[in-house]
């Protein structure tokens, strides 16, 4: 047994279809008065449903949360929170719409309530990240941190079969490099562990039935393992790699997650024996890189970075930002190692 240390992150989980219920009571039990609901425009509908749920506790919706949080977007949605007099921020949505709640509470240090609609994760970390000049940069504050999380099965019910897979394989990929991180510990190694066994049992389940409330309530379970061991871990290659390659170069979230896990994992493989040993028993499969590869292309996700937008003439920008100060990695961050793996997914080369 390594040493280590562990620190559980303060916040109140709320898991079980119809929790959505309990919002305006834990609004209420956080002492808040005037809380803006965010969303995208996609999930608008959805958002406004909420603030009439909530009444006279909300200051209104603001539904123009965007992905990778582009600097000029935090800045209209702290004017809008000013303006509205709101103690507090609901984040209805995914990642995109949480990492907004947390570019305001940057900012004004307002506590934030998510609910959320995908399996991202984000709502279980302290982590921020902010687009501005074509490049994305993140940071670990605590009060970012939201403070309650209600999960909702029935929410991600119409989140489509597409987005289900690649939010599923964004949360996987944050368990696998908690497995490998510098300051991982036992404890958090078994949620990353049990996270990815409960994903990849449930998202095939998804694809076929996409109602089946069983699979996607162990989805939503297997997503917040899994992004708790990314609020309590360090981030390695495979996040550089996809703030770099949305920062710069706009490409989708969950997608590109869902391209560069297999080839990052396979990248780090030879240097991590004790994950890949975790990832052997979640996923029954004796090479988990070139699993995760072949379920995620079977449940219909992107083959490759050229798919997404990306071009050859693009890949040195890439291995140049990747490379220059690098996160901790366990096998060292080269420049031909990086453009190596870069090539295969950018050629969707198999693994």
């Amino acid at each position: 047994m390594k040493d280590f240390q562990y620190q559980a992150l303060p916040m109140r989980v709320t898991f079980g279809s119809g929790s959505l219920k309990s919002l305006p009571d834990e609004v209420r039990s956080l002492g808040l008065q005037r809380v803006l609901v965010l969303s995208t425009s996609f999930q608008e509908d959805l958002a406004r449903e909420v603030s009439e749920q909530l009444g006279e506790l909300s200051a209104g919706v603001h539904p123009e949360a965007e992905m990778h949080v582009p600097v000029e977007s935090a800045h209209r949605a702290r004017e809008v929170a000013k303006a509205a007099g709101a103690d507090g921020y609901v984040a209805v949505g995914g990642g995109s719409t949480t990492g907004l709640g947390k570019a305001i509470a940057l900012e004004f240090g307002a506590p934030i309530i998510a609910v959320p609609t995908t399996y991202a994760g984000s709502e279980m970390t302290p982590i921020w990240g902010l687009t501005a000049e074509g490049e994305k940069k993140t940071g670990r504050d605590p009060k970012v941190l939201p403070t309650s999380v209600i999960y909702d099965p029935e929410l991600t019910l119409t989140l489509p079969v597409g987005m289900s897979v690649t939010s599923g394989f964004n949360a996987i990929a944050h368990a696998v490099e908690a497995l490998y991180a510098p300051d991982g510990s036992p404890i958090i190694s078994l949620m990353a562990e049990e996270g990815i066994r409960a994903l990849v049992d449930a998202l095939p389940k998804i694809a076929e039935n996409p109602a089946d409330i069983e699979a996607r309530s162990d989805a939503l379970y297997g997503a917040w393992l899994c992004g708790a061991t990314l609020g309590a871990t360090t981030m390695s290659l495979h996040h550089k790699l996809c703030h770099t390659l949305g920062g710069t170069f706009n490409l989708p979230h969950a997608e590109t997650h869902t391209v560069v896990l297999p080839y990052a994992l396979a990248y780090n493989s030879a240097h991590v024996p004790d994950a890949i040993a975790a990832l052997r028993r979640a996923t029954g499969a004796q090479e988990p890189a070139s699993y995760l590869r072949q379920l995620s292309l079977g449940l219909g996700a992107p083959a490759s970075l050229r798919e997404l937008g990306l071009t050859d003439n693009d890949v040195e920008t890439v291995v140049e930002q990747a490379t220059r100060n690098p996160y901790a990695n366990p096998r060292p961050v080269t420049g031909d190692g990086i453009r190596a793996l870069l090539t295969a997914a950018l050629n969707g080369e198999t693994v």
